[in-house]
């Protein structure tokens, strides 16, 4: 019985596993899921383990829904409809929910660490930062709706949940849905399916907040959008509060009909740009306090440099580099962390040019690449500046004519003291020194 049961759970495991290894990739499997093992089917639970809670907590704020999904075909047919990680349940993975089973009084499943305080606040998300807060302090409606729109892993769905927490902690009779845009469409279908469109519309409409992230996924879907679009106009005569989230403004959004990108541009459109240096390094600032072990400032300087596609992949490169110095016990410096993130650093990687060098010692420094490029001698532009030129001379095959051009027609002799100057700043300053290493570690292959 034993060994039949031994084999079942391996038989699950191993299935699941490389399902969810297709979902998330090599690399983000590698570093968590691949630690998990499974202990038993106990009644309706399929129990895994997580051999520290670190990495239990990182495992069930980052894959719950890919576990939860990928779960059910597993469950359905072993016997189990709920996934627990060292004794904590996930959402229930097989049983589907009736319109009855989901609450109109209050919200759906949320992050508890997405709130307005952790949030780390800079000039790219400043302005979605200032309008998502005024919202959820707001007893009127204030904006109708607010549409905060980026690209993937920027920040709207950590807003999005400090919104719905802000307004359930401060005013915990309002009845609020928060909700994905794919489960708005999968509950409007199932409700015709099940000639109850009626259920539906209550739910939708009977609420004072509806917020409702990725709407470009109803594009395409013309019956959903006309449903979306009679609920929209609904709560928007009522005043109720509307919030909502994509990956690009409601002009630009993919087969959404030109009414309904009207209605979703009528209150306030915020967008959030692309992360730069100082924000970057200040979210991993914040993230590393979290963590017991100390990550050294030079680490955070170099990822901040170094990952700069998006908030998600840049905090998940901090959470291996700490699982790594944890499981294996090494301290944490640059080369571990080249060691440990080599898959994403190339991912991150591109040609170096003397254009990809200035933007990044512009960002760096703080500095615009029109004073970079000026005549302009203020001490901090005239620095980045000649760093520039040092870069430009060290991972570029152009000339010093060249590099001189490329900043903004200066002449040979030009590159030729700047790059004197660095030298010498190397060996009398320190700190000037550790910039260059991390400077110089981005742009290393």
């Amino acid at each position: 019985m034993q060994s039949t049961t031994s084999e079942k759970l391996k038989q699950v495991w191993n299935g699941l596993a490389e399902d969810i290894k297709s979902e998330v990739g090599e690399a983000e499997f590698s570093a968590w899921i691949s630690r998990i093992c499974i202990i038993d089917i106990e009644g309706d639970v399929l129990k895994l383990s997580a051999p520290t809670n670190f990495i239990r907590d990182e495992v069930i704020s980052r894959f719950s829904n890919t576990v939860i999904k990928l779960s059910k075909p597993y469950g359905k047919f072993h016997g189990f409809s709920r996934v627990s990680v060292n004794g904590i349940v996930l959402l229930d993975t097989c049983k589907e929910r009736s319109n009855e089973d989901l609450p109109l009084k209050g919200i759906f499943i949320l992050d508890r660490k997405f709130t307005f305080k952790n949030f780390i606040v800079g000039k790219p998300n400043e302005f979605a930062y200032a309008a998502a807060l005024r919202v959820a302090e707001s007893d009127t409606s204030p904006f109708n709706p607010l549409f905060l729109y980026g690209g993937v892993g920027l920040g709207k769905t950590h807003l999005m949940h400090a919104i719905a927490w802000h307004i359930k902690d401060t005013h915990p009779n309002k009845k609020v849905i928060y909700i994905s845009a794919e489960k708005f469409m999968y509950l409007f279908i199932k409700s015709l399916r099940s000639k109850d469109a009626m259920s539906f519309k209550e739910m939708f409409r009977n609420v004072d907040v509806l917020m409702i992230d990725d709407v470009q996924f109803i594009g395409g879907k013309d019956t959903t959008q006309e449903e979306f679009f009679h609920t929209f106009n609904d709560l928007v005569d009522n005043n109720k509060q509307i919030i909502l989230s994509a990956d690009k403004s409601p002009s630009n959004l993919d087969g959404v009909g030109d009414r309904l990108k009207s209605r979703l541009s009528w209150g306030l459109v915020a967008d959030i740009h692309p992360t730069n240096y100082e924000l970057r390094l200040g979210i991993l600032q914040s993230k590393s306090k979290r963590h017991r072990i100390k990550v050294p400032e030079k680490v955070l300087e170099f990822l901040a440099v170094k990952i700069t596609s998006n908030i998600r992949e840049l905090e998940g490169a901090l959470n291996r580099i700490v699982a790594h110095a944890t499981l294996v016990g090494r301290d944490i410096n640059i080369d571990v962390a080249q060691e440990v993130l080599s898959d994403i650093l190339r991912a991150n990687e591109r040609y170096i040019t003397i254009e990809l060098i200035q933007r990044k010692v512009c960002e760096f420094y703080s500095v615009k690449l029109s004073d970079l490029n000026s005549s302009k001698r203020q001490k901090s532009i005239a620095m980045a500046r000649q760093v520039a030129m040092y870069l430009s001379k060290k991972f570029t095959t152009k000339s010093l004519p060249d590099i001189g051009r490329s900043f903004g027609g200066k002449d040979h002799s030009t590159v030729i003291h700047a790059v004197k100057r660095v030298k010498e700043n190397m060996e009398k300053d320190g700190g000037f020194m550790t910039d260059l290493e991390i400077l110089s570690k981005s742009f290393e292959k």
